[in-house]
């Protein structure tokens, strides 16, 4: 059998593959349709959707700069550390890519909420509330983003070449030296493309952060909830806004090709 015959598609296999791109693509392709390119700049520098798109900006960055700064170290716990609580550890920090957005929310409200678990002290104590503030959205955010940086640089560190850190540590580098020059610029990479995944998640977020925040003009309404409340308003609005989300989805996707999506070598 030569390798052009062993190429060839059965026919059932190509008709099925054809409608699950068909039922991927036809509604994208429909948003593009159905975009009022016309009106786009006229929309995006309205007041509301301005509002929009500059709070999404500043949580969705937020909430990536959290992620970072809480998730490399966890990261780091889950592929170096050997202790019996790892996996339940992990498992937390999975079960947020296959928890329902609202459940999250909800979860959030339990934990943070006025008269929540944690939310009671930081009132009572400090007076801060974070449900229905812009606070609230970003950690509404980083919850469903952080795994994302999470799981991509513990992959990184369990991947790394250990011997580039066994040859700097025999020559009397110390931990830290190791760490800062030889294991952060090997995971560098994985540390970029977690963030950048991580800043897409929280920009497109929206059941935990309707949940949680809720969905108020100028102060927890991000580009997702303004697609929402534009499509009982005006359907051009909420269009023109998806496309938006649509272009970013598409740009990290570009961005993250050659990590992600590399071809096997044939």
């Amino acid at each position: 059998m030569t390798a052009h015959t062993r190429r060839i598609t059965p026919l059932p296999i190509g008709i099925l593959a054809a409608l699950a791109v068909a039922l991927l693509g036809i509604p994208l392709i429909g948003l593009v349709l159905r975009t009022p390119w016309s009106r786009l700049p006229e929309i995006l520098t309205s007041p509301t959707a301005a509002e929009a798109l500059r709070l999404s900006l500043v949580c969705s960055i937020a909430a990536t700069a959290i992620a970072v700064v809480l998730g490399i170290p966890l990261a780091w716990v889950l592929a170096r550390t050997k202790v019996p609580a790892v996996p339940l550890v992990r498992a937390l920090v999975t079960l947020p890519l296959v928890l329902p957005p609202v459940v999250g929310g909800v979860a959030l409200l339990i934990a943070f909420g006025r008269r929540g678990l944690v939310g009671q002290y930081l009132y009572d104590w400090f007076g801060v509330q974070l449900p229905f503030s812009t606070a609230g959205v970003i950690i509404a955010e980083a919850f469903v983003a952080m795994p994302f940086l999470v799981i991509t640089v513990e992959g990184a560190l369990r991947t790394a070449d250990p011997r580039f850190e066994e040859a700097a540590a025999t020559l009397g580098a110390s931990r830290w030296y190791v760490l800062r020059r030889v294991t952060f610029p090997l995971i560098a990479p994985a540390i970029a493309a977690g963030a950048v995944l991580a800043w897409a998640r929280a920009l497109g977020e929206f059941g935990a952060t309707i949940t949680f925040a809720g969905n108020l003009p100028g102060v927890t309404q991000t580009m997702p909830l303004a697609v929402y409340a534009a499509l009982d308003t005006d359907r051009e609005v909420a269009f023109a806004l998806s496309m938006i989300l649509l272009a970013v989805s598409l740009a990290v996707l570009i961005a993250l090709r050659d990590r992600y999506l590399r071809r096997s070598p044939s």
